[in-house]
């Protein structure tokens, strides 16, 4: 709790990990933030009470550097970084579809780097967090960003060559859930409820059976099977759903995720 931690481009997902980090007990003097805009590095300041510093600053002064820009920016903030980041600075990257050996070939001979994926729940401190090491990243860097991204949620470790399969179920994972609530919504209303009765029976409903999934330890088959009768309304239902090809649909859309993930490594904006 020490160390000093730089979070650089500060999004909503960088001020998320901030404030968790807060709340987990680093303190803000230790935490520095760069921003494009002035007033934006200004209003962290305001909100959280940390340092706002440019990238040169935050490259010389933290032991930590969170880098949370947009993938295609992502190699200009490295040339810009890499004259003032001294030998052993851990990198932690956030930028999707980015490999390791991007960092490690421009940056010093040695650089520990970690990538890690988040995802937006980190907004309500219910992110998954998927952390993979470089090659000069040890077990001791991998504890460190799990620490830090732990004030925001859960945490996984896997093998770099899985982030992109990650990235595409929980990385983008959330949007698909959105997606759903936001269909059925408008199914709900077709049947003749009102806009919010519907989204609260959507969301609660989603609610729980997340919790379900999380904690009774059951098989997703085997809940299924525990709502679905014999020529009840949910078989039914299901039945619609294998016509339509969802199953087919999400898996598709799954590999297209991974497969522009994998774009993104190659330099393909």
């Amino acid at each position: 709790m020490t160390q000093k931690v730089a979070v650089l481009g500060t999004g909503k997902i960088g001020e998320a990990l901030l404030s968790g980090m807060i709340r987990g007990g680093w303190a803000p003097a230790d935490l520095l933030v760069t921003a494009r805009r002035p007033e934006r590095a200004e209003e962290l300041r305001t909100r959280h009470g940390v340092s706002p510093v440019t990238n040169a600053e935050a490259a010389k002064n933290a032991d930590t550097l969170i880098l949370t820009v947009k993938p295609q920016d992502m190699g200009t903030l490295l040339d810009e970084l890499a004259p003032h980041i001294p030998a052993g600075r851990l990198i932690i990257s956030g930028a999707a579809g980015i490999p390791t050996s991007f960092f490690e070939e421009r940056l010093a001979e040695g650089t520990p780097v970690v990538r890690v994926m988040t995802n937006t729940p980190a907004l309500v401190d219910e992110a998954m967090s998927v952390i993979s090491a470089g090659s000069h990243a040890t077990a001791e860097h991998l504890a460190h960003a799990e620490e830090i991204f732990g004030a925001v949620g859960k945490t996984l470790r896997v093998p770099e060559s899985q982030q992109d399969a990650c990235t595409a179920l929980s990385g983008s994972g959330p949007a698909y859930f959105f997606y759903l609530v936001e269909a059925m919504t408008d199914a709900g209303i077709l049947l003749g409820l009102p806009r919010d009765k519907a989204h609260d029976l959507i969301v609660q409903s989603a609610i729980g059976a997340a919790i379900m999934l999380r904690d009774s330890g059951e098989h997703p088959v085997k809940l299924r099977e525990n709502v679905t009768s014999p020529a009840g309304t949910t078989i039914n239902a299901i039945r619609e759903l294998e016509n339509h090809g969802v199953r087919a649909a999400l898996i598709a859309a799954l590999e297209a995720a991974r497969d522009r993930s994998r774009e993104l490594a190659s330099g393909n904006s």
